[in-house]
């Protein structure tokens, strides 16, 4: 029933730091980001083992705020690196807390989301989430292949605020997202193009490693032929290589700095480098989102633009003059994911949409 009212507590954990927020249906009451002291995460061996202490720090922190924790009806938390899984919002279970607990898919601090949401849940007797998570995989067959059989194409992109955005945008547009064809762009630190067939993420670039339009901090699809006689050259350790593809590559590699805001400072200044290297990062773009038109068959209702740099406005600019004729552009900027991870568990609490069992019937092709 919609006019129920739900109290969610979300908990997205970073590197360094906890976000949480207490929603009441899709109005946040309280949010915080809570800053752990660097001398105390570094003291524990894993970040599996950092759980507790966060957790203690969530509870103590929503004490001292005078929030209820009995009042509420359910936990979501961030989504780790768990096997690969379709989209949706997925209710914690034995078998991801154990994927989360050996990192399945590799250590992160987002895989003690679903951790610290199941211990606070249980507590309570009330359900406990995760949503969308970086492994989402809905890819088609198809779209698996890669040219070079030893190696298959992968999803790894900004689930999260893409299917959110995805879902709000059918929203104002009267529709329903599983009716809608929609090519969803997030740009921030990593840049993926999301190609959404009717619900489903049907093809993707690796915003992480190496595919797709450079980003500020990403290097993304490289001329393959010169990067291994880069790697073989001897002048270049393996970690090095990585590092300048991820984290040291795009607008980094180029300008020393992943901060558009500097760049475009910089263009207004008279920088004609930095103007030629941060309109190729648009062009790249423009030049990916058309592509991912031609998936659809030139059917494409709409395409969006969110993430940090769609607050760029001469940057969506020049995307959007290249690709406005192929659909309407609608600009979502920001990534608000404590807002994206209420609406999810919401979706389930309201019976809109169907809980989902992890790890479920997911396979890949086999080659």
């Amino acid at each position: 029933m919609l006019d129920k009212e739900y109290r969610i507590l979300i908990i997205n954990p970073g590197s360094t730091s906890t976000k949480i927020g207490v929603f009441d249906n899709e109005v946040s009451i309280f949010e915080k980001t809570i800053r752990h002291d660097a001398e105390e995460i570094n003291s524990y061996t894993n970040i599996i083992d950092q759980y507790e202490f966060r957790k203690n720090t969530i509870l103590e922190t929503l004490d001292n705020e005078g929030i209820n924790i009995s009042k509420l009806s359910a936990v979501c938390g961030r989504g780790g690196l768990l096997r690969p899984i379709e989209g949706g919002t997925y209710a914690v279970n034995d078998r991801m807390l154990e994927d989360l607990r050996a990192g399945f898919s590799g250590q992160h601090a987002s895989n003690l989301g679903g951790i610290i949401a199941y211990e606070i849940a249980s507590g309570l007797n009330i359900p406990s989430f995760i949503v969308d998570p970086v492994v989402v995989d809905e890819l088609d067959q198809i779209a698996r292949i890669s040219g070079f059989s030893l190696i298959e194409r992968k999803s790894i992109f900004h689930a999260l605020n893409q299917k959110a955005v995805a879902r709000r945008v059918a929203k104002d547009l009267g529709k329903k997202y599983t009716d809608l064809n929609l090519i969803v762009t997030h740009m921030g630190g990593g840049i993926t193009v999301g190609i959404h067939k009717q619900g489903r993420v049907v093809d993707v670039n690796n915003g992480l490693h190496g595919d797709g339009p450079f980003s500020p901090e990403r290097a993304g699809t490289v001329p393959a032929g010169d990067l291994v006689a880069l790697c073989f050259s001897g002048e270049h350790y393996r970690e090095e290589i990585m590092k300048k593809l991820v984290g040291q590559g795009g607008l980094v590699g180029y300008l020393g700095t992943n901060d558009a805001i500097k760049v475009e400072q910089r263009i207004e200044a008279g920088d004609q480098e930095a103007k030629l290297v941060y309109d190729a990062m648009a062009y790249q773009v423009a030049k990916e989102i058309g592509a991912a038109s031609a998936v659809l068959s030139g059917k494409v209702d709409a395409i969006i633009l969110t993430g940090g740099l769609a607050y760029g406005k001469g940057f969506v600019k020049s995307i959007t003059d290249r690709i406005n004729w192929i659909a309407d552009v609608i600009v979502q900027p920001g990534e608000n994911e404590l807002q994206a991870l209420a609406e999810g568990a919401l979706r389930v609490l309201r019976g809109e949409e169907e809980v989902k069992t992890y790890p479920g019937n997911f396979s890949t092709a086999k080659i």
